[in-house]
């Protein structure tokens, strides 16, 4: 039997592999059917996106195609204020397409808002979000999103993807660090 080597490193799992798959399975079922006789762009934000994203469209039964978006901080502080640059753009354009911008978690909705307001200055026929996780109490501007697949608590969060200093992304599953991990402290 494999041994989970992030275990020791994991204080809760908040959803299993199960858990995810299924409702990755049931947000592409509701997205296929909204978007019946479109192609919509499915744009994700790298790196978090790099697990759910590909579940999504493979599970969707509708034709789409598939941009990415990069960015990164310039400091904590202006990442904390939403403001981010833009290292990979996209190589579509959005002009008159419908436009599903998939996210793996919204939190405070800063960098979010900013991203929508880049995305929008395409003029698309359609702007809609999806993101896998919705971590409304640190919600800082209100953002309609379309597509959720869980809310979570204010808890930091690894795995299938999301990171904590480029680690956990190959978890299966979806768990909080312990303190130890972020902290250096239990």
């Amino acid at each position: 039997m494999e041994r989970d080597f992030w275990l020791d490193d994991v204080q809760e799992v908040l959803f299993t592999e199960e858990q995810i798959h299924e409702r990755v399975k049931e947000l592409a079922r509701q997205i296929s059917q909204d978007y019946q006789e479109k192609t919509p762009i499915i744009v994700g934000v790298l790196k978090g996106v790099m697990c759910f994203l590909p579940d999504l469209i493979r599970k969707m039964s509708i034709p789409v195609e598939v941009d990415f978006i990069a960015v990164s901080s310039y400091s904590t502080e202006t990442r904390d204020k939403g403001v981010v640059r833009v290292v990979k753009d996209l190589d579509l354009p959005l002009m008159d397409r419908h436009v599903l911008f998939v996210e793996d978690v919204v939190d405070t909705g800063l960098t979010l808002h900013y991203l929508l307001r880049n995305l929008r200055a395409r003029n698309p026929a359609s702007l809609e979000v999806c993101t896998l996780l919705n971590k409304n109490p640190r919600r800082l501007i209100n953002i309609p999103i379309r597509y959720v697949g869980f809310e979570v608590p204010d808890y930091f969060v690894v795995g299938y993807g999301l990171d904590y200093n480029e680690r956990y992304r190959n978890l299966p599953y979806i768990g909080i660090l312990k303190p130890s991990v972020l902290f250096g402290k239990d």
